[in-house]
């Protein structure tokens, strides 16, 4: 039985191509097969490094096959090497099924790391870096993207997101909503690439900066929002949420989405609200 190849998970450039690894071309240009997120994509940046590799798509939506596939040729003893579209792969990219399979079959993972949008942009965001939590992709839809939010909301560790630009206005709109106008935060739009923007301020100016330029909801983006301040109670979070829900919803409406938002009673919260008037 032959030897098993290795298989290699190597990060690539987030925008300037100039930051691929001489590490990275070395295992492109050896390994027997290249997998991909997107092959047109990859295809160019391969070209434009003077690669030549046997490339094949692999995505979220052939994962689980190509996965097989692909533990067949390592065992064969052929080498593998995973990349994505940008960045490192498996951060918020498929490949963990590949991965997890690799490492029950015996095979040696070996990553070659290099370009990560995500710690790239907390390098340079000014907010706490000793400790932090990578949420990804927040939920598409308004309801489940404000709970989602609310679960963080006491989160003391600096919250990092990814977001896309046809989505971005309305998640900065709800991390106002849920966090508070005035919790600091980071856009970081088209890092390494010619409209690289990096912008801290309080979530209330972020919202409006974007409002008053469209131009800063282009692009790929990481979103960093600073944790929670210890002295920040449960009530005084709520209460924070009510008040801003009243400045544009009724005392009913804004008990019920509080409600949906923080899992309490709606009759309680709008007892709060009763209160807080007075």
């Amino acid at each position: 039985m032959p030897k098993a190849g290795v298989l290699y998970i190597v990060a690539t450039p987030i925008g300037n191509v100039g930051d691929i690894s001489t590490r990275a071309c070395a295992t492109l240009s050896s390994v027997n097969i290249v997998l991909a997120e997107d092959t047109r994509h990859s295809s160019g940046l391969l070209k434009r490094l003077g690669i030549k590799a046997d490339l094949h798509s692999y995505h979220q939506h052939n994962e689980e096959i190509r996965a097989g596939w692909a533990i067949e040729r390592l065992q064969s003893g052929e080498d593998v090497a995973l990349i994505s579209d940008a960045g490192t792969p498996l951060l918020s990219d498929p490949g963990y099924r590949l991965v997890q399979a690799a490492h029950d079959k015996g095979v040696r993972v070996e990553p070659i790391p290099g370009a990560s949008s995500v710690i790239a942009a907390l390098s340079v965001a000014g907010l706490p870096s000793d400790r932090f939590f990578f949420e990804g992709f927040l939920p598409s839809k308004a309801a489940s993207r404000r709970a989602r939010l609310s679960e963080l909301r006491g989160f003391s560790h600096t919250l990092i997101f990814l977001e896309s630009p046809h989505r971005i206005l309305a998640c900065v709109k709800d991390m106002l909503l849920i966090f508070g106008g005035t919790r600091l935060a980071v856009i970081a739009r088209e890092l390494t690439k010619l409209h690289e923007t990096v912008y801290k301020q309080s979530l209330a100016e972020l919202y409006k900066w974007m409002l008053d330029d469209p131009n800063q909801t282009r692009g790929e983006f990481v979103v960093l929002v600073s944790g929670t301040e210890p002295k920040e109670s449960a009530q005084e979070e709520v209460d924070e949420l009510l008040e801003m829900l009243l400045s544009d919803l009724s005392a009913k409406k804004a008990a019920s989405v509080a409600a949906q938002i923080t899992g309490r009673k709606k009759n309680q919260l709008y007892q709060r609200i009763l209160e807080l008037n007075k």
